[in-house]
């Protein structure tokens, strides 16, 4: 199989971007809504959505089944407060269990969590639980930058963020460490905060000792690891100072890699560099950059191509696209075996 770790509800019915719009229009007066009970899609709509956007490049790149979370830079944890963020992520994650209900051998939830500036993040335990036991989902995107470019958040080796860890090892899902919506004008989102993120999230576990407490703890984080296979002598080096172990030994039992990255010589870094027990293979497609690169004739999320052409052993492919997502989406390689895939 070829799973995509890496996928977004970005192509939703525009009836689910006018209710968000209406609920921050009626921030400050919520009694005029809207409810989320007045969100009307139909299964028609979804699936429309979903066979002439993402289905349809699956099959036309030849990927089986997409991890699938909502849309990025639609979680915009900055926005209103808990209650704000409660209903929406509860929406956005049903409609992403009702897209993997009408397409089970394609896609497979990951959950966005409600989280808000200042608010202990314990209060998203409710919506992780509900997103695994009733809707089987296998993975959470956790932001570690609610503010949306602020970065007022302590780092995610503060033990602030540890009753998410506990539920995480509880439930043995990894999280997607994935940013939002950047309304700091100094970080474009996709071009800066993004890739930003992904590297301050791997340094903030590189100068701490976060999984001496939770050893099985996983966390992958996207876009090729922003910085950190350009730099991974660099980041050996810090750790050395510092006296911490080898970055083998020290991070790279617990965190991963996706092949989120838009070009070959991108891809060939990432596989030489980063071992590859600790790359998933993903797409991000339908994302940040969905043109056809004028080099190649081909579109820059078509990531399958860059594997195929790089210098790697059929081993190593095959951990790429499936071994490694399934063992570390162990919930996912639980519902595929029981399915007898």
């Amino acid at each position: 199989m070829i799973i995509d770790c890496h996928g977004h509800y970005t192509t939703a019915p525009k009836a689910l971007e006018d209710w968000r719009n209406r609920q921050i229009a009626n921030l400050n007066t919520p009694e005029r809504g809207p409810r989320a009970s007045d969100l009307k899609i139909g299964d028609d709509e979804l699936r429309e959505s979903i066979e002439t956007n993402q289905l349809r490049l699956m099959r036309e790149r030849g990927s089986d089944l997409t991890i699938f979370s909502p849309r990025a830079s639609f979680m915009a944890h900055h926005i209103g407060n808990f209650e704000t963020s409660a209903t929406w992520a509860a929406i956005c994650n049903e409609l992403c269990y009702r897209v993997s209900q009408l397409f089970p051998d394609n896609f497979i939830g990951a959950a966005m969590l409600p989280q808000s500036p200042g608010v202990d993040p314990k209060t998203c335990i409710p919506e992780l639980e509900r997103c695994v036991k009733e809707y089987g989902m296998v993975g959470i995107n956790l932001n570690p930058d609610p503010s949306g470019g602020h970065w007022t958040s302590p780092p995610l080796s503060d033990r602030h963020w540890y009753p998410i860890y506990e539920k995480m090892v509880e439930y043995d899902i990894p999280a997607m460490i994935h940013v939002s919506t950047s309304c700091n004008p100094c970080f474009h989102t996709t071009g800066a905060h993004y890739l930003n993120a992904d590297t301050t999230a791997f340094m903030q576990c590189l100068t701490s000792d976060l999984f001496k407490d939770f050893p099985t703890l996983k966390f992958l984080i996207p876009h090729g690891g922003g910085a950190v296979p350009y730099h991974w002598g660099r980041f050996r080096g810090l750790a050395q100072e510092m006296k911490k172990p080898l970055l083998e030994e020290h991070l790279l039992n617990n965190i991963f890699f996706d092949t989120c990255v838009y070009h070959q010589p991108g891809i060939d870094l990432l596989a030489k560099v980063i071992p590859t027990k600790n790359v998933l293979f993903a797409s991000e497609m339908i994302g940040a950059v969905r043109g056809i690169d004028p080099e190649t004739g081909h579109y820059y999320d078509d990531t399958r191509r860059y594997i195929e052409a790089a210098a790697l052993s059929e081993e190593d492919r095959f951990q790429i696209f499936e071994g490694n997502a399934r063992r570390v989406f162990t919930r996912l390689d639980a519902a595929l075996t029981q399915k007898g895939r």
